[in-house]
């Protein structure tokens, strides 16, 4: 915890940020170290109340007994529009702030991992309504709503698959390749905002979502393909999102920053 000296060189000092998908995963790491680096957050879940109360809880229980929350917990589904713009006016009325940093980090993954000739149209649909669909409209209101002249950070999930190009990944790894083509333009577009977006791209993580469905030696495959010779973890993630949310970053715009120990 940050003695009352510290805090005033925190790099994110009071700046509001919502991390989608917030609850597990690499989602839950950024949002604790976005916390760690000053900032307040929007705890975001779709189904799993229960895990993201006890991420508010961590990083609300560092702040001093007598200050108000620094996290608050807020449910939405991104692929609804509706949903997504209530899940920004719960950031502003929450901290009486505009925001400042949005990290899109929900996202699903069809864990039969099958062709594409095997892929269901109800599982490509599903694929693309959160992973590219719940992208664009987290842009859509953050391109509209964030603070600018300076600050302003975009920073969506995408995955190192775009990369690597592996079978059985068809519709999960074009739905991010579409948010990689979408964060490009999206920078140009936000000329003279001083806002910035940016992709990052992990390779494997040990998530509950990397490991769902996956075989012992599916699992080994990944690793051994690793020059790093083992799985990402969360924090190996979370301090390159933190860096791009920071003004450190400002001259990294329209990027996408693949973390993959070299995967690919």
């Amino acid at each position: 915890m940050a003695t009352n000296s510290e805090t005033h060189s925190l790099p994110l000092k009071d700046r509001v940020a919502i991390v989608t998908g917030s609850s597990r995963g690499i989602g839950r790491d950024i949002a604790i170290h976005l916390a760690q680096l000053g900032a307040k957050l929007i705890i975001n879940y779709t189904s799993s109340s229960v895990q993201a109360d006890l991420v508010a809880d961590e990083i609300n229980s560092s702040a001093s007994p007598d200050s108000p929350p620094r996290a608050i917990v807020v449910k939405a589904d991104v692929s609804d529009p509706a949903q997504v713009k209530s899940l920004f006016d719960s950031a502003e009325q929450a901290f009486g702030s505009p925001i400042h940093v949005l990290v899109n980090s929900a996202g699903v993954l069809d864990p039969k991992y099958p062709s594409i000739a095997n892929t269901s149209l109800e599982d490509f649909d599903r694929i693309f309504s959160v992973n590219t669909r719940g992208a664009f409209l987290c842009c859509k209101e953050a391109a509209n709503r964030l603070k600018r002249g300076g600050g302003g950070r975009i920073i969506l999930l995408s995955s190192s698959l775009v990369g690597a190009l592996k079978p059985g990944f068809g519709a999960y790894t074009a739905s991010k390749a579409a948010v990689e083509t979408m964060v490009k333009i999206l920078a140009k577009e936000l000329k003279g905002t001083s806002i910035t977006a940016n992709c990052v791209a992990p390779g494997p993580i040990a998530t509950d979502m990397f490991f769902d469905g996956k075989t012992k030696e599916m699992v080994k495959r990944a690793i051994d393909e690793s020059p790093l010779c083992r799985l990402g973890e969360t924090k190996d993630v979370a301090p390159v999102v933190g860096f791009l949310a920071t003004d450190a970053s400002e001259w990294v715009n329209g990027q996408v920053i693949r973390v993959n120990g070299g995967y690919v």
